[in-house]
């Protein structure tokens, strides 16, 4: 199975059924902190639904269309990251995160987000990464802001949240500009 080390802190693993509970009980612990910018969160309500999520997650990866990973924190379960949409004639990639409210602000996921960036240029040979988040996200945006990305545009009513849609940042960056 996958795992990568980040530091003595943080590490990587491919989702698996074995964490299913896991993974559920993070978002249900954290469900209205997530819930704002994550519109699946209302209808996770259960292991099997994460279950679910997962599965999907593994057809992804055999079908090499991405993966995600979970991330774990001091060995406690903290969020999960992910590639998706694939574009193969631009060779371009979509990251995705989340992490649970309790972990947020150490740094956590801009250090997982440099790991999958440095994956998808240097491994998967990509052009290009792209990461959206909703306009009001600060959090979520000071990651790509952090880690070079350019502030590319704003996508109006780019995504339909719990309470109605929001406008949608997005961020890229080339294999080019990383470094």
């Amino acid at each position: 199975m996958f795992k990568h080390i980040i530091d003595n802190d943080i590490e990587l693993r491919l989702v698996d059924v074995q964490y299913a509970e896991e993974i559920f009980k993070s978002i249900d612990s954290s469900r209205k902190h997530l819930r704002k910018y994550l519109p699946w969160v209302d209808t996770t309500k259960s292991a099997i639904d994460t279950r679910a999520f997962i599965d999907n997650s593994k057809r992804q990866y055999a079908e090499n269309k991405g993966f995600d990973a979970g991330i774990w924190y001091k060995g406690e379960f903290a969020g999960v990251i992910g590639f998706h949409n694939i574009n193969p004639s631009i060779k371009g990639i979509s990251i995705g995160y989340w992490l649970n409210e309790r972990f947020v602000g150490k740094g956590i996921m801009t250090k997982a987000c440099r790991v999958f960036v440095d994956y998808a240029f240097n491994t998967l040979e990509l052009n290009r990464v792209e990461i959206r988040c909703a306009e009001d996200n600060f959090k979520s945006g000071a990651i790509p802001e952090r880690l070079g990305f350019t502030k590319e545009g704003i996508i109006r009513d780019g995504e339909l949240l719990c309470d109605g849609y929001v406008n949608s940042l997005v961020y890229g960056i080339l294999k080019r500009e990383w470094k």
